[in-house]
């Protein structure tokens, strides 16, 4: 289910990343709908999740015994729902799936939809320009968040939402969302930098 940020990102990807993944990403923009392509893309999780609505087990709980079969088992199923994909297509198909084994499925919260932000050249033209006077040659990706944020009550409102850092990560020291979690102390300062730079650009009058 690709819209205009994920066509961007495998189109700009593929020369970036080459080899048969590289070719993959070419072929998903050609034709959403080529298998081998999306089986190619599927083997990594990051890929994966900006191919296609995702769902996944995060809590489990059953029994009430070390020494008894449980009599009732629980799962709560988060589903991480690519833009305009509608939320009772996904719980239907949730459904579907648990119907033959006797498990019941039921809505925890009701989703708030919100259509994805344009690509318009106002912005990315922006980031571009700002990127190559910062770090010449480093090519820019817009990247759809695998994530949700609050990003989704300005939409729902008609306010375009980019989330655009500056800062770069150490691929090898990767502590997002975990134990000690930081970042370089010089990639702070740039990304400080990087946002003075985009927001006066951005804010200027015609």
């Amino acid at each position: 289910m690709l819209n205009e940020v994920t066509e961007e990102f495998f189109d700009r990807s593929a020369d970036l990343v080459g080899g048969e993944t590289g070719e993959a990403m070419r072929r998903i923009v050609d034709d959403p709908d080529a298998a081998a392509a999306r089986a190619v893309l599927s083997r990594q999780a990051s890929y994966n999740a900006r191919l296609r609505t995702t769902c996944v087990a995060t809590l489990v709980d059953g029994g009430h015994a070390e020494n008894a079969l449980p009599q009732l088992a629980r799962a709560n199923v988060n589903c991480r729902l690519l833009p305009g994909h509608d939320p009772d297509e996904v719980e239907e198909t949730l459904r579907r799936l648990a119907a033959p084994f006797g498990v019941e499925v039921e809505r925890r919260r009701v989703a708030t939809p919100s259509p994805p932000s344009p690509l318009t050249g106002e912005v990315l033209g922006a980031i571009e320009r700002i990127t190559e006077e910062m770090w010449p040659g480093v090519p820019v990706l817009p990247v759809m968040s695998s994530g949700a944020t609050d990003g989704l009550y300005l939409r729902n409102a008609g306010i375009p939402v980019y989330g655009v850092s500056g800062i770069f990560g150490d691929m090898d020291d990767v502590r997002a969302h975990g134990r000690d979690e930081r970042i370089r102390i010089d990639h702070f300062h740039e990304g400080q930098e990087f946002l003075y730079r985009l927001v006066k650009a951005l804010a200027a009058a015609d």
